[in-house]
């Protein structure tokens, strides 16, 4: 994989056939444009993550993550490891924290890496054990601009919770993204039922 070609091939396939308007993915734009190490998770202000929005066939349930560090239900995702494509880095992540199986690509993607959604958050720095106010590995607030992308998989298989990372992993209804991804929740009424 060459990453940056990669990234801006994504993001600009992205920009033209997928987001709104609106999406202007400005700080992520312009920290390619700077020659970011987007890739390095100390690469401030922003770095690269990756998540998946694990479907069930009929689209009526979503599998998520009770997140340790953050205290809520979110979709499984993480930061960018290598792989060969960027939606492979998703689902790694979610076979990582759920042990959920059979997973595979939603047809929405046609085999590709286009992302289904880029969603560029703040998120808080991690102060250490005992030392509060001060970030921890040097890490102040920062951004994740995550790709995230659909998959399948089947509801009645066992998950396994990595618990270092997670709390639980459950499916829940899908209209549970709407405080969690209202965007992508939004985008997925348009997606067809393979």
């Amino acid at each position: 994989m060459d990453f940056r070609n990669d990234l801006a091939r994504a993001v600009e396939r992205y920009r033209a056939e997928v987001a709104s308007p609106r999406e202007h993915l400005a700080l992520l734009r312009w920290q390619m444009a700077q020659g970011h190490a987007l890739d390095r998770r100390d690469t401030f202000p922003g770095h690269l993550t990756t998540s998946a929005f694990v479907l069930s066939p009929d689209h009526a349930q979503v599998l998520l993550i009770d997140h340790v560090v953050i205290g809520r239900w979110l979709q499984p995702g993480g930061h960018w490891e290598q792989a060969e494509q960027f939606h492979l880095s998703a689902a790694r992540e979610a076979v990582e924290e759920t042990g959920v199986q059979g997973l595979i690509l939603h047809p929405w993607h046609r085999g590709g890496d286009l992302p289904f959604a880029i969603d560029s958050h703040d998120v808080p720095g991690k102060p250490p054990r005992g030392e509060p106010g001060k970030p921890s590995r040097g890490e102040p607030a920062h951004v994740h601009h995550d790709l995230q992308y659909l998959f399948l998989a089947d509801p009645s298989l066992t998950l396994v919770a990595q618990f270092e990372e997670v709390h639980a992993a459950a499916w829940k209804p899908v209209a549970a993204l709407a405080e969690i991804a209202p965007r992508a929740l939004e985008r997925l009424s348009q997606v067809q039922r393979p």
